[in-house]
């Protein structure tokens, strides 16, 4: 009989990957090359993955190559149940270490979680409702549950992300152990609603959590304002005025905030559904003004201001008067175009010591010119920082993009350039320092 624990090991000690080796060593596992391909952020951060009986466990082979992706070192640790729903075969492969599915002589769940261990964190993705109860009151039969209590033993963050039918998760007895963990420091992801189901949620607000959970949160206890993308302005029913802008640029700014600790909330016209980050949806650039000014307004009056406006999105320049009724095809037709607002300029005459970020956008242009200009708009409106690029050469609509950022009372310009990820990364760590 085959015995796919980790029964036997040839090597111990608080190297992991000294300690997790089969009999033959055949150096680093294939997964392994995906390592860091998409970003940096988690980089050899060590994630323990338990993974328990929901069917929801299928879901877990795409979590941990995403972490893998994102530079982290995943090992996986299934309870009885959930391999009967996946074979640790199967989570060996995603993560590329071996899975423990049994606690061996080489008390796994101190090693990994002791006060000693080498990980960074403990994450149970899917959690059911028994895992759940069961961390909650103390109880310790499963790996998966030894290793939580371990956890909480040494003060390694956890993350639960409960998966379970809708009924289960009403009830009033795993209410109170949910509420429960979160008072002792449990991150809870979702559930998400659907279907008569608590369903685990998506593996980007899975990643999302961990992200800022693992981050050096330099804007705890800060909430940020941010707008994003274009707005539309209406001509009649069916058509419209907009412009090229992506809103990727707004996102990766959101969730560059979020990772670091920050109250985010995102103003623009696309729906994410991305847990913690609070969003309005507008249309028209005076929706997104008067939706920027009444949250300024409403932080002020309970107490729990703003600290920054980042000013990311392509607000429309002109508007027209709408028609009720579609204007007929064919013939010449004018549009009077009319200016709207700017929301900086909104913004910085009622709100006078608000940390903003302005966006100055030129196309065709020299660097010298647009640098200009965006000094320009910098001490026009007492802005903490202006983000500078040239549209005419790309960036607008792109998933890429190359910027110049400009600090007030710095000499030196950033200048940066690829993926809006690493652009927003960027722009919130100049952020930190106005604080």
């Amino acid at each position: 009989m085959e015995d796919h624990s980790l029964g036997v090991r040839e090597a111990s000690g608080s190297n992991p990957d000294q300690s997790i080796m089969t009999k033959r060593d055949r150096g680093p596992h294939p997964t392994l090359r995906i390592k860091g391909t998409k970003s940096q952020s988690l980089l050899d951060k060590k994630i323990v993955l338990g993974v328990t009986g929901s069917i929801a466990a299928v879901r877990t082979v795409e979590l941990a190559r995403e972490l893998v992706r994102h530079g982290a070192d995943v090992y996986g640790v299934m309870s009885e149940a959930a391999t009967e729903i996946i074979h640790p075969y199967t989570l060996h492969y995603a993560t590329g270490h071996e899975v423990i599915t049994k606690l061996m002589g080489n008390i796994e769940h101190v090693e990994f979680l002791g006060m000693e261990g080498f990980a960074d964190l403990f994450i149970v993705a899917p959690c059911t409702a028994n895992t759940l109860n069961k961390i909650a009151t103390g109880v310790s039969d499963t790996t998966v549950t030894a290793f939580a209590t371990t956890a909480f033993g040494s003060e390694i963050p956890i993350i639960v992300v409960p998966a379970m039918h809708e009924t289960i998760y009403k009830s009033p007895v795993l209410i109170e152990n949910l509420d429960k963990l979160k008072r002792l420091g449990v991150t809870v992801i979702g559930p998400k609603i659907e279907e008569g189901l608590a369903k685990i949620v998506s593996i980007e607000n899975m990643v999302l959590t961990i992200e800022r959970v693992l981050s050096p949160k330099k804007l705890l206890g800060r909430r940020i304002l941010i707008t994003g993308g274009a707005t539309i302005e209406q001509i009649d029913p069916i058509r419209i005025l907009t412009n090229r802008s992506s809103g990727r640029t707004g996102v990766e700014l959101a969730r560059a905030a979020y990772k670091q600790g920050a109250e985010v909330t995102l103003v623009h016209s696309r729906a994410l559904d991305l847990i913690g980050i609070k969003e309005i949806r507008v249309e028209t650039a005076r929706e997104m003004i008067d939706a920027c000014v009444n949250e300024l307004r409403m932080g002020k009056k309970s107490g729990k201001e703003y600290d920054a406006l980042i000013s990311s999105a392509a607000i429309a320049d002109f508007t027209v008067k709408s028609l009720d009724t579609k204007i007929p095809s064919g013939g010449e037709l004018r549009l009077p175009l009319v200016p709207t607002p700017k929301l900086i300029e909104e913004v910085r005459k009622e709100f006078t010591e608000l940390v903003i970020v302005g966006f100055k956008a030129e196309t065709n242009v020299s660097e010298q010119e647009l640098i200009e200009r965006a000094r320009e708009k910098m001490e026009s409106y007492n802005l903490a920082m202006v983000v500078a690029n040239d549209v005419g050469k790309g960036g607008i609509g792109t998933e890429d993009n190359d910027v110049f950022i400009l600090s007030a009372g710095a000499e030196d310009i950033k200048h940066v350039k690829g993926a809006k990820k690493l652009i927003a990364k960027e722009i919130v760590e100049e952020l930190t320092k106005s604080f």
